[in-house]
């Protein structure tokens, strides 16, 4: 069993978390801080409203002595309705005024310097949570880049192994740490159990092509047997094939046991010898273009890439088509691509060509449905990936991309 296909990636659009903290504690540290420059200025201009005989000319202070020396003197009544002297008047109005003038002065100051101290220290929060946040999030980065390179290479042996406190982050990477123990394990039993059953279910397979081959080879069979002893002996082999084929993908899933440098040029030669004979027979005209293709890599899997990738072009055409095979090199591996003539095929139907057991239905032919998944398999293996896409004239051209690095 393959895994599920990876989600396609998210678009880039949004914030990032780092900026979304930010944010978050730029605009709490604005509000709080605007909240506190308002309580601020109201109390100050409560207290001033209080304290305003203080400031307004016109009572002497408690606290300055009184001359008594001087004889006190009562002034006569009055004799008509009391008016205050036109100097005491402009004198209380001159105060007034002075003091409306004072109380803008001293709140539109310190709003403003209020102002300005909120700014500034907005702007050292803004750069205070920047700075933490991404201190905060670097291993959580960490976490995602070791989940890419696992994901993106197939290999379930690597492990997180993350350093640090053991704080929310740190439980996260030991929880995907345990999950791809598990997952390693489940996967590597299954391919083992594969491998196994295919292994010991060819040998009584071969037993038992034998024992149909000889009869017919020596005429010994009644001629009313012989078509359904036929038969039998061409289940037997698709059989076959079919659990070389498991066996090839079994290989492939489980990684590389031995790798060692080789030329997928020389590899698409072999294979391109191998099917001269049903080359031949279905009149196909094969081109090639054969450059350099170093790779490092184990030689009987890059071998059944190559015959895969050949076979699945040469049986999946019409009579007299053609296919044409290229190899290269490129800065990070090398490459081999297949392009062949056929059907039409609908982009949307891509992904599941590369899905175990899938037949495309409209070529009619007997296979198995193995072989371009185990192609994706030994490709994964080798720190590769295969792209495959339709021809506008028919058929499909298929990519198969390797590293060329120690594996």
């Amino acid at each position: 069993m393959n895994p599920a296909p990876s989600p396609a990636p998210r678009p880039h659009r949004g914030l990032t978390l780092r900026t979304r903290l930010t944010c978050t504690t730029v605009a709490t540290f604005a509000l709080l801080g605007g909240g506190l420059l308002l309580l601020n200025w109201l109390g100050v201009r409560r207290l001033i409203a209080i304290h305003r005989d203080l400031l307004t000319p016109g009572a002497i202070p408690s606290s300055v002595p009184r001359p008594t020396s001087a004889p006190v003197i009562p002034s006569p009544a009055p004799t008509g309705p009391a008016h205050p002297p036109p100097g005491a008047v402009r004198s209380e109005a001159i105060a007034a005024n002075s003091f409306e003038d004072f109380k803008r002065s001293v709140l539109t100051g310190l709003f403003t310097h209020s102002l300005v101290l909120l700014a500034v220290f907005t702007a050292l929060a803004a750069l205070v949570a920047w700075w933490f946040s991404r201190r905060s999030l670097r291993r959580l980065g960490h976490v995602a880049e070791a989940a890419a390179r696992i994901n993106n290479g197939n290999h379930l042996g690597e492990r997180l192994t993350l350093t640090g406190p053991h704080d929310e982050v740190g439980r996260l990477g030991d929880t995907i740490d345990a999950m791809l123990e598990r997952l390693e394990a489940s996967f590597t039993a299954q391919r083992r159990f594969t491998a196994q059953a295919s292994h010991e279910l060819r040998t009584p397979l071969t037993i038992q092509r034998t024992a149909l081959e000889i009869p017919l080879s020596q005429g010994r069979v009644p001629a009313d047997l012989e078509p359904a002893l036929r038969t039998a002996l061409d289940a037997t082999t698709r059989s076959e094939n079919l659990l070389t084929s498991l066996l090839a993908l079994a290989r492939g899933e489980s990684g590389l046991t031995t790798a060692r440098p080789s030329d997928l040029a020389d590899t698409a030669r072999t294979a391109l010898a191998d099917l001269r004979t049903e080359i031949t027979e279905r009149d196909i005209l094969v081109r090639t273009q054969l450059n350099p293709a170093p790779v490092t890599g184990d030689p009987a899997l890059l071998a059944q890439l190559a015959l895969n990738l050949l076979t699945n072009a040469v049986r999946h055409n019409h009579p007299g088509g053609h296919v044409h095979l290229t190899t290269g090199e490129t800065r990070s591996g090398a490459w081999i691509e297949v392009t062949n003539t056929g059907t039409l095929i609908d982009p949307a139907h891509i992904p599941a060509l590369f899905e175990p057991f899938h037949r495309a239905a409209a070529t009619g032919t007997k296979g198995a449905g193995l072989g371009l998944a185990v192609v994706r398999a030994i490709t994964s293996a080798h720190h590769g990936g295969v792209h495959a896409h339709p021809n506008p004239e028919g058929g499909l051209t298929i990519r198969a991309e390797l590293g060329s690095g120690d594996l």
